[in-house]
């Protein structure tokens, strides 16, 4: 099991919620990283569905092509669980930046759909998507994955995580 810290939480309402995951610095400095995105759709269990683009889909589109990912490479969680998240962390605005917490202040601000620090976005990157964190299916796929390692699944977060 990684060892995770929750590096900072800013609230200023609900619909203003920003989640800061991070991994320990211990587990940040040895995750294994990948730099690659697949460029066609595979059939193949062992691949994932191409990565889209922020300028080529909308959120119904991204949370489905992330589920087909997640699914590829047995992450759980459903597209209500996803959904749910997205609305609360970015209000579906995958350009959405926290500019203001902790994390923030300390250069690494929150970023994307689900509000995903770099730090974590790189330690739970999942192949088959791309390299961005600001990328609508590389941040729901990295998030969900960092979600099923911290909590069994995005499906079982209600709150800020």
């Amino acid at each position: 099991m990684r060892n995770l810290t929750l590096a900072g939480l800013a609230t200023t309402g609900a619909a203003a919620a920003a989640v800061t995951l991070m991994p320990s610095s211990a587990f940040a400095a040895g995750a294994p990283q990948t730099t690659h995105t697949v460029a066609a759709v595979s059939h193949s269990a062992h691949t994932a569905p191409k990565a889209a683009s922020a300028a080529s889909g909308n959120l119904d589109g991204w949370i489905k092509q992330s589920l087909a990912i997640m699914k590829a490479k047995g992450i759980p969680g459903s597209y209500d669980g996803l959904k749910r998240n997205i609305m609360r962390e970015s209000g579906g605005n995958p350009n959405a930046q926290n500019n203001w917490d902790v994390n923030a202040q300390k250069g690494i601000p929150s970023k994307g759909l689900l509000q995903v620090i770099d730090p974590t976005f790189n330690a739970y990157h999942v192949a088959g998507t791309a390299h961005s964190v600001k990328d609508p299916v590389a941040n729901i796929t990295a998030a969900a994955n960092y979600a099923a390692h911290r909590y069994g699944s995005i499906d079982n977060v209600n709150s800020a995580y």
